[in-house]
């Protein structure tokens, strides 16, 4: 009989892990319902939730590239050819409407226009033509593949609650991530990698980035084992994948059973699932000791499918590498992979830094959409591009024609979408003739994540955990629209 102090100490998730077995089975499921007893019971990664996804999705995977540091979207996509009679004139209050700035501009004495340098093209998508910059080539030649969301906005003006805010449905820290949503929501079909994986590439421009917390693919309120994998591109693609040495893997299994067996011993005495994860875990981490330098080991790659990602593909941890262990991880069943591409912080000397990017990123990006398509994978591998808010249409610091720089804008940026559930060749939404506030089709970030989940055969509202007597959701307690134009 345990004593009333370790009772007393139990946290709440012990108490209904230790009810939900022995005799406290049945009186908890006649309090809560089998669906809710299902979902508290403890699982094995891969499993999913019963009842998900609530409809015949048309993804059954997702790779998110994330350009960190937030892509100029009037450089890019959002083509304000106006502008150029406008050079160096003050943004219009009428336009500005006493908007929330950040301190790095707040000061200055005006905001002064700085038009895009860079030329646009028209590429057709079987409409009235998509806009798109010299700066991306590959990846106009492909815009009948993807969506172009030009209208999508947030509430957060700096870097951290952004990406924050776009990667687990709040600013502050502490929730479930995306990938960690579905990993514990869909599971996977591979028993022997993780459901979620994520990648940090390495890029040319801006050198000083933004630094990522790995709370941004953490599983936040549900067990542990949801959270995001990283892959190393030095080293061991995982910490402590080769056994130490004088370990035989014999030994290590047997080190593994035991440590099994007093971890199911203390689920037994204290009811914590945060034990199961623990077990999982480890058990993950046997599997992927083959799996991983499987995954990792490009040498069964053609020659074709380098030149396809490009020059860069060749080297460990680039963009154009991480696209490709991208292709790779979607043909083993890894539900989602996001990469994390840093650098897009164009304070200054935006003509220097902008164009080094869109070189990391334009070819993989595109052979990566063009390599599902040719496996027959794009159907049902959803792709989706883009940062945590956009850049201003004034210049941050001097202005001159040939350089200029841009503050955080949250009010309009862009994304892509391409693959599962998503409809090729459209253009979705629409800014005013400064790029500075959306005049026609709002997304919000939640609507963008809710679109996600709706991909993938999940309904946002219907899709939550309990935590505090709460049910918490990805989108938030506010209402989410799925972006309907831009489906299949």
């Amino acid at each position: 009989m345990n004593s009333f102090a370790e009772y007393e100490q139990q946290t709440r998730r012990q108490f209904f892990g230790r009810a939900a077995s022995g005799l406290g089975a049945a009186a908890l499921a006649s309090l809560l319902g089998p669906r809710a007893l299902a979902a508290a019971a403890p699982r094995r990664i891969g499993t999913g939730i019963p009842g998900l996804p609530h409809f015949a999705p048309k993804a059954k995977r997702a790779i998110y590239l994330f350009m960190a540091g937030a892509p100029s979207q009037i450089d890019t996509f959002d083509y304000k050819p106006k502008l150029r009679e406008m050079f160096d004139a003050d943004l219009p209050e009428s336009i500005r409407m006493g908007q929330r700035l950040t301190t790095m501009t707040s000061g200055q004495a005006r905001f002064p226009l700085a038009p895009s340098i860079y030329e646009f093209g028209r590429y057709d998508n079987g409409g009235d033509g998509a806009w798109v910059s010299e700066l991306l080539p590959y990846t106009a030649s492909m815009v009948k593949d993807i969506a172009i969301v030009r209208s999508v906005y947030t509430e957060a003006i700096n870097h951290d609650p952004a990406i924050t805010f776009i990667c687990t449905g709040r600013q502050l820290p502490g929730w479930p991530s995306l990938g960690a949503w579905l990993s514990y929501g869909l599971g996977s079909v591979n028993d022997d990698l993780p459901a979620f994986v994520v990648l940090n590439a390495t890029w040319t421009g801006r050198k000083e980035a933004q630094a990522l917390y790995n709370r941004l693919w953490g599983s936040g309120i549900l067990p542990s084992e949801y959270q995001g994998v990283a892959l190393r591109s030095e080293g061991d693609p995982v910490l402590f994948l080769h056994d130490p040495p004088g370990v035989s893997r014999t030994g290590r299994r047997r080190m593994l059973d035991a440590l099994r067996r007093l971890n199911l011993a203390q689920f037994e005495r204290a009811g914590d699932t945060e034990t199961q994860a623990r077990i999982a875990q480890y058990e993950m981490a046997f599997r992927m000791q083959s799996s991983v330098p499987d995954l990792t080991d490009l040498s069964d790659e053609p020659d074709e499918v380098f030149e396809l990602y490009g020059p860069d593909s060749r080297k460990p941890g680039t963009f154009a590498a991480s696209c490709l262990l991208a292709r790779r991880l979607a043909e083993r069943g890894v539900p989602f992979t996001q990469i994390f591409h840093r650098g897009w912080d164009q304070h200054a000397n935006l003509p220097t830094d902008l164009p080094n990017q869109c070189r990391d990123i334009d070819q993989p990006a595109t052979a990566l959409v063009q390599d599902l398509k040719r496996r027959g994978m794009l159907d049902d591998t959803l792709v989706i591009w883009g940062g945590e808010f956009g850049r201003t249409v004034y210049c941050q610091g001097t202005l001159t024609k040939t350089n200029y720089g841009r503050d955080h804008h949250p009010k309009c940026f862009t994304v892509w979408l391409a693959g599962g559930g998503v409809q090729g060749g459209v253009v979705h939404g629409e800014t005013d003739d400064f790029s500075y506030n959306i005049v026609r089709d709002p997304v919000h970030i939640r609507d963008l994540n809710a679109t996600i989940l709706h991909c993938l055969g999940i309904d946002d509202e219907r899709f939550s955990v309990k935590h505090q007597g709460l049910d918490v959701r990805l989108t938030g307690t506010e209402q989410a629209h799925v972006v309907r134009d831009i489906l299949a």
